[in-house]
């Protein structure tokens, strides 16, 4: 019987373990969208690369979400360990998509606004995986997480900025309407 509820009780290291685990892939998987943005013909091979590092974040995703549920005693509340694991998966799931259609599409150029998009979710990713080693002191590093939070909503606006501008340059192209629709997919 003690056996089974000591099961129950996790270390709370474990839940920290598994986020940082599935944090480090969100900067691992912007970089090598950010050099497929390059373009070139190794645009397959990172395309490749983060399909492969979106199934490592998933696995762990799914390794989270049943701790949670079998786990008495979270370090912290159950809910926020859900929303935290989610929205990465949905950062390397949104990157995996970005990666597809360009697989799709067999594209190998990209214009200026979506390679500084790229950049934009590097320093993002790089922050966000900080956040969340922070967490396992919270307290301690309050103040690094307010600024880090604060950083990356200004970098979610520069990234609204340049997706307006990218679509407003696709469309004043006046390309191809398929090339629009090709354009459109990738930079949302």
């Amino acid at each position: 019987m003690m056996s089974w509820f000591q099961a129950l009780i996790s270390k709370e290291e474990r839940f920290f373990d598994l986020l940082e685990s599935h944090a480090a892939l969100i900067p691992a998987c912007a970089a090598d969208l950010r050099l497929l943005l390059n373009g070139g013909e190794m645009v397959p091979d990172f395309c490749e690369q983060i399909n492969r590092r979106e199934e490592a974040a998933d696995a762990i995703a799914h390794e989270v979400m049943l701790a949670v549920r079998r786990t008495l005693i979270t370090p912290i509340d159950r809910s926020d360990i859900r929303d935290i694991i989610s929205s990465m998966d949905d950062a390397v799931d949104q990157m995996n998509k970005t990666a597809k259609a360009i697989t799709l599409f067999e594209q190998r150029k990209f214009r200026p606004h979506m390679q500084q998009m790229g950049d934009v979710i590097v320093t993002a990713a790089g922050l966000s995986a900080e956040c969340v080693r922070l967490l396992r002191s919270m307290r301690a590093n309050a103040a690094r997480i307010n600024e880090i939070t604060e950083e990356i909503t200004r970098l979610e606006d520069a990234s609204d900025a340049l997706y307006d501008l990218g679509m407003s340059a696709l469309y004043k192209a006046r390309v191809d309407p398929m090339d629009f629709i090709v354009g459109a997919e990738i930079y949302d």
